[in-house]
């Protein structure tokens, strides 16, 4: 399994999104599992979750915070391999109403607690890379980043991330992290693409860029070879999936980019995995870049 960096973690050069897993339409745990358990026996060492991931609780009678955390932590103790060589990347700042909204929480006090009952779902002692999930716009963002600095310092975290950035987010996190910023986390597929300024900007500071939705969200990477004829051709040519030149295209933008495709099925994962094995040419990325 071709390998690419977080920080100073050596991961798997695509992950496993697990939001599918845990949201609106989920399948039944065991099929979960399997997901799972295929991703880690075929080389994925990089599982994204959230303490959002879940349902709303006037739909199941009930709150079910961090049911992805959860779910994820008794995937690894089931799983017969190494589950330390995984890095389960979590993240928080998001909350949930009730009713299913996605109000948010960027305050300092809200974050560090946040974190340290992620920690404890997922039955570890240090978070391996915990994110900010998105910023608030009541709490300045200096903030916010400085309780991932604290929460670093702490040890109750290992590394630090943030998501849902801006360029100048970027560049204020690195310096407030003092050059410990590991990852960001933004949206990017070929249905996105107007995060390729940060993707370039991560590419220069050696951060890791994980693209989330990277084959265009829940409900739509199924259509992906319909709505581009370019990726399409090109998958048609090469005999693999449309979703696999997708990541092909998105790794070949640059070496600190990790896909992170959410996936509910065993056969999606291994689909997306083989886009590993998938060297595009410099022809085909630019007309896979020409597609507006």
């Amino acid at each position: 399994m071709p390998q690419r960096s977080i920080g100073d973690v050596q991961v798997s050069a695509i992950g496993l999104g697990g939001m599918p897993m845990s949201v609106d339409g989920r399948p039944d745990e065991d099929r979960s599992i399997r997901t799972i358990h295929a991703a880690l026996d075929a080389g994925v060492t990089l599982i994204d979750t959230a303490d959002a991931y879940h349902r709303a609780a006037a739909d199941v009678g009930h709150d079910e915070s961090g049911h992805n955390e959860v779910l994820i932590a008794k995937a690894l103790r089931s799983w017969g391999g190494d589950a330390s060589s995984v890095l389960v990347a979590t993240k928080g700042g998001h909350t949930r109403t009730e009713a299913g909204g996605w109000p948010l929480d960027g305050s300092p006090e809200y974050l560090k607690r946040a974190a340290k009952a992620s920690a404890q779902r997922l039955g570890v002692d240090a978070i391996g890379l915990y994110q900010h999930h998105r910023p608030d716009p009541a709490v300045p963002y200096e903030e916010t980043i400085g309780a991932l600095r604290d929460l670093l310092d702490e040890g109750v975290i290992r590394q630090a991330g943030i998501s849902n950035a801006d360029l100048d987010q970027i560049r204020l996190a690195q310096t407030l992290l003092d050059g410990r910023l590991a990852s960001v986390q933004n949206q990017f597929s070929p249905a996105f693409r107007s995060s390729r300024t940060e993707l370039e900007l991560c590419a220069e500071l050696g951060v890791a860029f994980l693209p989330w939705s990277p084959l265009g969200g829940i409900g739509s990477a199924a259509e992906l070879g319909d709505r581009y004829a370019e990726n399409a051709a090109i998958a048609h040519e090469r005999g693999v999936s449309p979703q696999q030149v997708a990541l092909a295209w998105e790794l070949a933008l640059s070496p600190t980019v990790i896909p992170i495709p959410g996936s509910s099925r065993p056969e999606s994962i291994l689909d997306s995995i083989g886009a590993l094995d998938l060297t595009l040419t410099p022809e085909e990325i630019a007309r896979l870049d020409a597609v507006a």
